[in-house]
């Protein structure tokens, strides 16, 4: 059977910059592997940045969104069948930070699929510096990540104080409690520089299966939320994008963003990568991209971001 691993994790938190590291290890060892964008929105700008992997034994596949709930999961459901036939050793399953938990383990147990795989691991990321004002619902998916993960795995840790790491920790249990969801205690916790993570980090994660876990449940198709709004081939300047996206983040008027990603064209025709959350913000140059820049949060406001903008595109 296939194994599968499921890369889960709060907007932002870097699972993308996760799976670059584990899909090379994996590759390694000899290893094919397929890789599931499962993305929230019709664009996926994630999978943009897994190019540079790929080849003759590592592909990549996505799921879009920007559909109903159920016509995401038969889109998600119908790739895996379509990938279960391609021979691979594993697959990594990237979706978006606002992902439900049970579409995994509710596709992964019918059939075919369950003929096909079984799952491996999962592993959830947690920024070291995460957003301490969330609410209900994205707590609610926060703690779901952590209840069901195998691997628990801080990102970002070299850029918080050892204060902050264990504030974000406190949140994540109490987030946990609001769930009426122990700690568990069989987790790997692994806390440190992605830079020096060794071989028996690896290993300890591939080996770190997933929990099962009962916890008070939130329909987040009810909650009707969160939202993307994209902007197609704007022409900004880096120093705009980087004094804008500090703005808009901070604009209330704007609803509660939590993530600007994207890429850009300079006026001299170089690319750049755009990843902006409240954390930090990341540009960086790139060989190519797709002109798009796309905001994701809860209770967008259109008409306030169009004030920064200009007209959204989709």
């Amino acid at each position: 059977m296939i194994q599968i691993d499921l890369i889960t994790g709060f907007l932002g938190s870097g699972k993308t910059t996760f799976i670059r590291k584990y899909a090379k290890y994996l590759l390694d060892q000899g290893l094919n592997i397929g890789i599931l964008e499962n993305d929230f929105g019709a664009v996926n700008v994630d999978a943009v940045l897994l190019q540079d992997i790929l080849g003759d034994h590592c592909t990549l596949e996505m799921v879009a969104g920007g559909c109903d709930a159920d016509c995401h999961r038969r889109r998600f459901k119908t790739k895996l069948i379509a990938m279960g036939m391609c021979g691979y050793d594993r697959v990594l399953v990237e979706p978006s930070g606002i992902f439900d938990m049970d579409e995994f383990f509710d596709a992964l147990h019918e059939e075919p699929l369950d003929r096909w795989y079984e799952i491996g691991n999962v592993i959830t990321i947690i920024d070291a510096g995460l957003d301490q004002n969330l609410s209900e619902a994205s707590q609610f998916i926060l703690a779901s990540q952590v209840a069901q993960a195998g691997t628990i795995l801080y990102s970002h840790t070299q850029e918080v104080t050892n204060g902050q790491l264990v504030s974000t920790q406190s949140y994540v249990e109490q987030s946990l409690e609001n769930l009426h969801c122990k700690k568990n205690s069989n987790q790997l916790v692994l806390q440190k520089d992605w830079d020096s993570l060794q071989e028996s980090d690896y290993k300890a994660i591939m080996s770190s299966g997933y929990q099962t876990a009962d916890y008070a449940k939130i329909w987040l198709d009810e909650q009707n939320t969160y939202d993307s709004i994209y902007f197609m081939n704007m022409e900004f300047t880096e120093e705009f994008l980087r004094r804008s996206c500090a703005e808009i983040l901070k604009d209330s008027a704007c609803g509660k963003v939590f993530r600007i990603k994207g890429f850009q064209e300079l006026p001299d025709g170089q690319w750049i990568s755009i990843n902006v959350t409240h954390q930090r913000t990341d540009i960086q140059p790139v060989s190519n991209g797709q002109s798009v820049l796309i905001v994701i949060g809860e209770n967008l406001n259109q008409k306030a971001l169009e004030q920064y903008w200009g007209k959204s595109k989709l």
